[in-house]
């Protein structure tokens, strides 16, 4: 299922909106996470930094065959090997992952979608207990150059309210300044079952 709001503008433009160091500095993607899933790929805007910088292997999943098959392109002539790009709807199929093999899932710039809990839930699903949930979202209290409408925005309160309610995943972290126009967030999966 596509997510309401969720195209995509022309990629140099798309890029200039996201200080992609920054972002994963702050949210802590680093050499300390192996494996780790990512739900929407677009252009590899985030995929390629993100393998670059792990250890194991990044499963990016998008829903658009285009997005899937640029990502792939550029991952193949920036010689990265640690990227499998797979076509997928997460809403119907999951990841596709078995359980808790991720130390990271990245849902970035989705949770506008029609059901954040399942979403949340498939996320902690196949993240390993102990291991994150990485979130940002455009922010809701100013207007962006992109982004869902300001109605469908989570705000971080709802964000840690849906991760309640999946059973498994507590905030790690206060939000998240990720200027200029995204906050983000680190959920992790519990180490039991509440």
């Amino acid at each position: 299922m596509k997510m309401r709001d969720s195209g995509m503008p022309e990629e140099a433009y798309w890029e200039t909106l996201l200080d992609v160091p920054l972002i994963l500095d702050r949210l802590g993607v680093d050499g300390t996470l192996r494996d780790v899933v990512e739900l929407g790929c677009g252009y590899g805007t985030f995929s390629l930094p993100v393998a670059r910088r792990i250890t194991g292997t990044l499963t990016t999943v998008d829903i658009e065959p285009d997005m899937v098959r640029r990502t792939a392109e550029r991952a193949a002539e920036e010689d990265i090997s640690n990227l499998r790009c797979e076509l997928r709807d997460v809403m119907k199929d999951g990841f596709g992952l078995p359980d808790a093999s991720q130390d990271a899932a990245l849902l970035f710039n989705i949770l506008h979608c029609e059901q954040p809990v399942a979403l949340l839930s498939e996320a902690a699903r196949v993240v390993r207990p102990g291991g994150s949930v990485l979130i940002i979202h455009w922010r809701h209290d100013l207007a962006t150059p992109r982004g869902p409408s300001l109605d469908i925005r989570p705000r971080p309160e709802q964000i840690i309210g849906w991760a309640g309610q999946t059973g498994r995943l507590v905030c790690e972290s206060k939000v998240i300044d990720l200027p200029p126009w995204h906050y983000g967030m680190r959920l992790m999966r519990q180490l039991s079952a509440c």
